[in-house]
């Protein structure tokens, strides 16, 4: 996960640099990369976590943050920034890694609950 994240925030670079030299392309584009470079960033340091509330806490960001990317391109396409077709491959992934981390921390919500219910026993 941690290359697939990586190459999501490369291409999501070049895509900031394809965009159009409009400023609002420019406001939604800044938008998006700070976004989607966060998910690789953020996901780098879930894998660096010294506790499950850690864990938690900054899968909890990567959702965020893919989510978030995920909103930036459904408005570049609404908005017409770009063609929807150019922007259908970076839309799969980020709709991929959104179900991966949100399932991943649904998860990490159940095994917590299941965990504290044993110990209660």
């Amino acid at each position: 996960m941690q290359s697939r994240t990586k190459d999501f925030a490369l291409r999501s670079i070049r895509l900031f640099r394809a965009l159009p030299k409009t400023e609002e392309a420019r406001l939604i584009g800044k938008q998006y990369l700070r976004a989607a470079t966060s998910v690789a960033a953020n996901y780098r340091a879930v894998c660096r976590s010294r506790s499950k509330a850690e864990y938690f806490a900054k899968l909890s960001i990567v959702v965020e943050e893919t989510d978030e990317a995920l909103f930036w391109l459904e408005i570049m396409i609404a908005a017409e920034i770009l063609p929807e077709v150019k922007l259908k491959s970076l839309v799969e992934e980020a709709t991929e890694l959104l179900a991966i981390f949100s399932s991943a921390r649904k998860n990490t919500i159940i095994n917590k609950k299941a965990m504290a219910n044993s110990t209660i026993q």
